[in-house]
């Protein structure tokens, strides 16, 4: 069924992500698997399937061992700092934290697993689970290796997120644990944790050759603990996707990270593979491109008997996807990976049958007077270009652009001058000239001549001999 058919009854959706979601389970041997899906225009899909182990009970309030989607947490700690004036994400870690090595290295290119830094912090961590403390992570440092110059390219670094956990309790005066509650989970009302609850499920090591599942360690990750020690349900980490892909309608007051500085955080900084471009990373998320110009946003996670994963998905011109819309899945399996993907097919199934609802054209506000003459077409660099006045600001396409790209929208700065807030030469003013009579005659976009004419670069009107 597509978008255009016959909308299906929410009991035949549900049918179809529970079934789709026990096929996963069945076909990946996972011994238990809790999904959730949020959107603003429908009540919250939560189901489980399998056996959380242990004596616990699977059910929506079961806990999962969510891995590195802790680093998205940690980087939202690092931009709210940012945000209040604390540091610069350009600033060397050394000017926020006293570290022994590795000082130069800037906060920016920490949070865009850019800086070159090994990937975990010195010693065999993975063989010994013996996980060094917070002073042990940081002396460490000293025989970390710097394994590629900064910014030569993408290297996923646990060592990176631990520092950057550390730098931000530091601006904060605590510890992280305690500014990860104070500064977003207590805002958001999300109360993931540091330790498993009683009602936590148990991961395991599924046997290759049989049915067989062995329990892994549970690890307390100390010194590291930014970087993937938080414990939380499907349907916390579903609304934490959300946050990431639609603030506005999870914080809408901007208590915990403005929405600006939530697309800072989404824009593509580097590709994770350069030959298959298929998933990009911003500021401490993992970005993918989607249908219709959308993007979905979010992280996964992996530790031992433990994989997860959310993703919020952000709109680009398909009227079909809902807002404060995200999937979650925790899985109890470390080695559980055939299931990853779950969430993409979620939220993927939900456009496709559960669209959301077109809201209606309406009549909007008139044209302020001194901004009507620039509406209508213009030509620049001997290309044509269409103003127009949409809700409430100026936008400009070019003529013959593919349906679907986005148009650039304009601030008003002053008397005749605007700014590119989005779109095309994001930034760039546009300053307007105007006759003796006061209209609009010329434009300056990015410093090039628009006019009401066809134009060459000297000036000459293309359709005059």
């Amino acid at each position: 069924m597509s978008a255009t058919d016959q909308r299906a009854t929410p009991a035949e959706v549900g049918r179809y992500y529970e079934r789709t979601v026990r096929r996963a389970q069945r076909t990946a041997r996972v011994p238990a698997v809790q999904v959730a899906l949020h959107r603003a225009d429908r009540p919250l899909w939560t189901f489980e399937v399998g056996e959380a182990g242990g004596g616990a009970t699977l059910d929506a309030d079961t806990q999962f061992r969510i891995g590195s989607i802790t680093k998205t947490f940690t980087a939202v700690l690092v931009l709210q700092c940012r945000d209040d004036g604390l540091l610069d994400l350009d600033d060397p870690v050394s000017a926020h934290l006293s570290v022994p090595a590795h000082g130069d290295l800037t906060i920016r290119r920490l949070l865009s697993h850019t800086a070159g830094l090994q990937r975990e912090p010195y010693g065999d961590i993975w063989d010994t689970l013996a996980v060094p403390s917070l002073a042990e992570t940081l002396a460490g440092l000293e025989q970390a290796e710097r394994i590629l110059p900064p910014g030569r390219r993408f290297h996923y670094s646990n060592l990176a997120f631990a520092l950057l956990g550390h730098l931000a309790a530091a601006k904060r005066g605590g510890s992280w644990a305690e500014v990860l509650v104070d500064r977003i989970l207590t805002p958001l009302d999300l109360p993931l944790t540091l330790q498993p609850g009683p009602n936590a499920a148990t991961g395991y090591l599924v046997d290759a050759w049989s049915d067989h599942a062995r329990p892994e360690p549970r690890t307390d990750l100390g010194g590291v603990a930014p970087a993937a020690q938080l414990w939380g349900t499907a349907a916390q980490l579903a609304r934490w996707g959300a946050f990431l892909a639609d603030p506005t309608a999870i914080d809408p007051d901007g208590k915990v990270l403005s929405a600006d500085t939530l697309v800072e955080m989404r824009h593509p900084t580097v590709l994770r593979d350069e030959q298959v471009w298929t998933a990009g990373w911003g500021l401490g998320l993992i970005v993918r491109p989607g249908r219709d110009r959308g993007t979905d946003v979010g992280h996964g996670g992996a530790m031992p008997g433990f994989l997860a994963e959310t993703y919020g998905r952000v709109s680009g011109t398909d009227d079909d996807v809902p807002g404060a819309f995200a999937a979650a899945v925790l899985l109890s399996a470390g080695n559980g990976d055939r299931a990853l993907g779950l969430s993409t097919t979620l939220l993927d199934a939900a456009v496709e049958r559960d669209p959301a609802d077109i809201q209606p054209w309406r009549i909007g506000t008139p044209v302020p007077d001194e901004w009507a003459g620039l509406l209508g077409h213009w030509w620049g660099e001997g290309f044509e270009y269409v103003f127009r006045w949409r809700d409430g600001h100026l936008e400009a396409s070019g003529a013959d652009d593919a349906p679907g790209v986005p148009p650039a929208v304009f601030g008003i700065e002053g008397p005749d001058l605007l700014r590119s807030v989005s779109g095309r030469e994001i930034g760039e003013p546009l300053r307007l000239t105007r006759d003796e009579q006061g209209r609009i005659v010329r434009l300056h976009w990015a410093t090039y001549r628009f006019t009401r004419e066809q134009q060459t670069f000297d000036g000459v009107w293309a359709s005059r001999p």
